[in-house]
């Protein structure tokens, strides 16, 4: 497969997953926007990389996903840069744990906005391009918590249920454009995020490192491992090929067995 010529935009792509996909696009030869936090020596570090390892372009947008005219900017950005938007990958999200009677209204408000409107606006300003050329892959990064719920997580549960539905409905309103539409939903894929999480838990409940991954982490995948974002990231560039043309509006489940239970 080849993705020369294409230009993609991976939001939340500065570390784990969406930095593994992102990274993948550009092994097969797409150009890159690179969109999230981080400081600033390592998002140069992984845009520099990216060159240097792949021979393509990549930029970096530091578009904040809770603000829609900053999405629509990056998406102008990535088409002034490259003349096009082929891919988009909506893989920015944050979490938040709490009772929903102590739930902070601006977390849920927050992650609403990043989790789930993020993904609409982006989408909204790639389409024409792509009904324009006749070609589009678009790629929303859902969870196990698409299908599932678990307690004390009501805003993530919330808009990843909501990812789900954008997918669906999106998938029909462009299936008659060269355009898929998908969702990955992954279960818990070891990045650096998951792993700083290991030593507060050890501490909070008196636990081992094997106790925490799994009894805590692990307990819901029945495979007893993690996702890995290379994982992850083969999926979404399965779905960029021409063998994926006919899948679209699918949740693809990759969580190690969590949601046959």
């Amino acid at each position: 497969m080849t993705l020369k010529s294409k230009a993609a935009v991976v939001t939340g792509s500065t570390s784990g997953i969406g930095l593994a996909i992102a990274r993948a696009l550009a092994k097969e030869g797409a150009s890159v926007v690179l969109n999230g936090f981080g400081s600033a020596d390592d998002i140069e570090n992984a845009r520099a990389a990216i060159e240097r390892e792949y021979g393509v372009k990549a930029i970096y947008s530091p578009a904040d996903m809770s603000k829609p005219d900053e999405i629509a900017a990056m998406i102008r950005l990535a088409e002034e840069t490259f003349g096009s938007v082929d891919i988009l990958v909506n893989n920015a999200g944050i979490q938040f744990v709490s009772p929903i009677e102590d739930f902070p209204v601006e977390k849920w408000d927050q992650i609403i906005a990043i989790n789930l409107s993020s993904a609409f606006h982006a989408i909204r300003a790639v389409v024409p391009g792509m009904k324009a050329r006749g070609w589009g892959r678009i790629i929303n990064t859902a969870s196990a918590h698409s299908l599932v719920a678990s307690p004390f997580k009501a805003a993530y549960v919330a808009a990843k249920h909501g990812i789900a539905g954008l997918t669906k409905t999106t998938a029909l309103e462009v299936a008659t454009h060269g355009i898929t539409v998908n969702c990955i939903s992954p279960g818990y894929v070891w990045t650096p995020l998951v792993e700083k999480q290991i030593p507060d838990t050890m501490k909070a409940r008196g636990l081992s490192k094997e106790q925490v991954i799994n009894d805590v982490l692990l307990e819901a995948q029945p495979t007893k491992q993690f996702v890995t974002v290379d994982q992850v990231a083969a999926l979404a560039l399965f779905l960029c090929s021409d063998a994926a043309s006919q899948m679209t509006g699918a949740n693809l489940s990759m969580d190690g067995g969590w949601t046959a239970k």
